[in-house]
């Protein structure tokens, strides 16, 4: 058994107080060790955390013991180590931002019908059926379902945005929708309802609980998933489906290796196979490159030419 647990969570749930909350929650996470992240709103909580099995466990006896927040359902992960840095427990005002002001609601009034994993993977092959990743581009662009429709935005508050722009894609289908770990389906599905579409489905638990089903094995998804911590990627099909579909930046081969540009301005997160972050030493361009060159001389260091391998 590995030493460590990597937990997933949220709850849609009225919080009273939520800064009390905040300094209670903190005060939990502290004593038993774990580090990650935690976002409370008025209107819920969202987590991802790592500890030692018995910490977590711990951690996870505690939270179901607060009326407030019995309802969490955990996913769990093995790990050999700490998934984060540090611990950030923090009070926000959604606890995934929509981005839709005085329209904002709860998906405690609305929101999309559950699909269980089997249930999923029954409907995604019909005809009559548009399945809508939820996530953000650089998310996809690591691992997706197949024949997904892909929206190109940065950000979760633009996906509004992209629906007006693409009703007429939407309309008299079924909308199936799918994210990480099932929050920001809770909301973008009920967005969807107020939006006047009238069958609109979530994949329960997001494309990690589909991953660990032990009937679907993660059918149907290709490439790894995206996730906000120190892995960045998961395996989900474990039926011997297509493991990489990203593509280096530089030179359109498949490759799911993740860097950062060197430029620290930039600093861009990009696919880059290893002979590519030789040729490029790490830069997502030739703009950072040069930039870079400009920035080593004005402090009287030699520069480079874009494109020289690194030695």
């Amino acid at each position: 058994m590995a030493p460590y647990q990597i937990l997933l969570y949220y709850l849609y749930t009225p919080l009273d107080d939520p800064a009390a909350y905040v300094g209670e929650h903190t005060v939990l996470c502290e004593r038993l060790g774990l580090r990650g992240r935690v976002l409370v709103a008025a209107e819920g909580i969202n987590g991802t955390v790592s500890g030692t099995v018995e910490a977590t466990e711990e951690y996870m006896r505690a939270v179901h013991a607060d009326e407030r927040t019995a309802a969490v359902e955990f996913k769990i992960d093995p790990a050999e180590g700490h998934a984060f840095p540090r611990l950030a427990v923090k009070r926000r005002e959604e606890v995934v931002a929509l981005g839709l002001g005085r329209r904002d609601f709860s998906p405690l009034e609305t929101t999309g019908e559950y699909l269980e994993p089997r249930e999923w993977r029954a409907m995604i092959g019909r005809d009559d059926v548009v399945l809508l990743d939820a996530r953000n581009d650089y998310e996809w662009a690591l691992g997706r379902f197949e024949g997904a429709v892909l929206p190109g935005v940065e950000n979760f508050r633009e996906l509004p945005g992209w629906v007006e722009r693409n009703r007429r894609r939407l309309e008299g289908k079924k909308i199936l929708t799918y994210c990480t770990g099932g929050i920001r389906c809770e909301k973008f599905s009920g967005y969807l309802r107020r939006e006047g579409f009238p069958d609109v489905y979530q994949l329960h638990g997001g494309i990690v609980s589909y991953g660990k089903d032990e009937a679907t094995r993660g059918e149907k998804f290709e490439g790894k998933c995206y996730v906000f911590d120190e892995r960045l990627a998961v395996d989900v099909n474990r039926t011997g489906g297509r493991s990489v579909v990203a593509e280096c930046l530089h030179c359109g081969t498949r490759s799911d290796r993740y860097v950062n540009c060197a430029w620290a301005a930039c600093n861009a997160r990009h696919f880059c196979c290893e002979g590519c972050e030789r040729r490029s030493r790490r830069y997502c361009g030739r703009a950072c490159a040069e930039a870079a060159v400009v920035s080593l001389a004005a402090d009287g260091s030699d520069g480079f030419s874009w494109g020289t391998p690194a030695q």
